[in-house]
């Protein structure tokens, strides 16, 4: 039995992860800002054979808080094996365009906040020299687009900050697994037109519960968008920026 917290435990993606996680009995730890959906989550998963649901309900942009949180949840279940981070926004681009504030609270939602909790995760886990570490960045970290670019940098910060993370703890035998989804149809993309690139998120959360069981390091979900960004990372500047949509 494995003892996981699920930080942004009512995203789409995260509540899939638990629901697999709940099938084989383990212990959950749920983070999330909604009290009233995780709520919901929990009894559900208890349904579903978790050995233990607790819940944990704040703003992850209060940063000062995490500490709190990364803390009530060793108490709370005597130990963390595997950490999930999956909260994250996906502002509206002009709308960042527009607004400094707009701009850098999507930076801070996105990247500085899970940068914080990272932090603090991986010296508790330096220490004890064991567990996993997975962090929901984004495809879209990989090269801006004008259509995304500020949500695009900050999933560029985490997916540079967990590489940097990967090779210090593996000395300390702590696996750092970050998952760069594409298109997701979830709640968060629901005003988007939905096509061939896109997936649901139960085989997108299946994948990442593969990844952490196999300890893996970047992977690319689903497996066919590793090759779409080698594309479109080869592309010469001069040349892409003049494509505004792919």
């Amino acid at each position: 039995m494995k003892k996981i917290l699920i930080i942004g435990a009512t995203s789409a993606i995260a509540e899939h992860c638990a629901r697999i996680w709940a099938n084989r009995g383990n212990e959950l730890y749920l983070v999330a800002r909604n009290e009233e959906r995780v709520k919901v989550i929990a009894s559900d998963l208890k349904v579903r054979g978790a050995a233990q649901v607790i819940t944990y309900c704040t703003d992850l942009n209060d940063i000062e808080r995490h500490s709190e949180i990364l803390e009530s949840a060793q108490n709370t279940m005597k130990g963390v094996d595997i950490v999930l981070i999956a909260h994250g926004t996906l502002s509206s681009q002009k709308f960042c365009e527009g607004s400094v504030s707009e701009t850098l609270n999507e930076i801070k939602t996105n990247a500085l906040s899970t940068i914080s909790l990272l932090t603090l995760l991986a010296n508790q886990f330096e220490e004890r020299k064991d567990g996993t570490i997975c962090v929901i960045s984004s495809v879209a970290g990989d090269r801006g687009r004008a259509s995304n670019y500020v949500y695009g940098s900050a999933k560029a910060m985490v997916t540079t900050f967990t590489s940097g993370l990967r090779q210090r703890l593996h000395k300390s035998n702590v696996a750092v697994v970050t998952i760069k989804p594409g298109f997701v149809d979830t709640p968060m993309t629901s005003e988007f037109t939905k096509g061939l690139l896109w997936s649901k998120p139960y085989p997108v959360a299946s994948k990442i519960v593969n990844a952490i069981d196999k300890k893996k390091t970047a992977v690319y979900v689903p497996a066919f968008w590793y090759i779409v960004m080698i594309v479109i990372k080869v592309i010469p500047e001069r040349f892409f920026k003049r494509v505004r949509e792919f």
